[in-house]
């Protein structure tokens, strides 16, 4: 028996007991302790982990480990790998589905404005043409009675005109029936 207060360097005669840690572990029995996502992972979809792919070259025979012991290891890297690649897999789905909400919201808002500055600008235009328009029409009715009102002139003008120019006629007979009574007269006084 060694005695107690040394630490052992040398190879003692007895069996190597196993570390508790190395023990293979029952992952079957495990699930009552996963939380609600890791439980959503173990009964949805994993992804697919190549298992083919090249390991690195182990030592342990060198140091001593079981190559069963490495397998367990292994399974439960293995594991927790799939399991972190579902998380991650789950987040980068939520994300894509907030990012895809907030671009359509986003979208819908930038529609809304763009509807909402059309509507304001259609009716602006709408209300300048009705304010053109009706300033046209006013315009348009005040020239139409300019028209009219040029053209009783002009009417009223023609017609002193031939009144003046009748007149004038009237006059110019009666002088010269005057001039032909006076001609006669003088005629008649030279004769005498």
């Amino acid at each position: 028996m060694a005695p107690t207060g040394r630490k052992q360097t040398g190879k003692s005669s007895k069996p190597v007991q196993e570390d508790p840690a190395m023990h293979s572990y029952d992952f079957q029995d495990e699930k009552k302790d996963l939380s609600g996502s890791e439980e959503d992972v173990r009964q949805g979809e994993t992804p697919v982990v190549d298992k083919h792919a090249k390991k690195r070259p182990s030592s342990a025979s060198a140091h001593g480990v079981d190559e069963e012991d490495i397998n367990v290891g292994y399974g439960e890297v293995q594991n927790m790998l799939e399991r972190f690649g579902a998380d991650i897999s789950k987040a980068l789905v939520a994300k894509r589905k907030r990012l895809e909400l907030y671009t359509k919201s986003s979208l819908k808002t930038s529609n809304q404005k763009i509807e909402q500055l059309w509507k304001m600008q259609q009716e602006q235009r709408h209300k300048l043409s009705h304010e053109y328009s009706q300033q046209f029409v006013a315009l348009f009715q005040q020239w139409e009675m300019d028209v009219q009102k040029a053209e009783e002139q002009e009417e009223k003008l023609a017609n002193m005109f031939r009144q003046q120019q009748k007149i004038f006629q009237q006059a110019r007979i009666v002088q010269s029936q005057r001039l032909k009574t006076i001609k006669q007269l003088y005629e008649q006084l030279l004769k005498v």
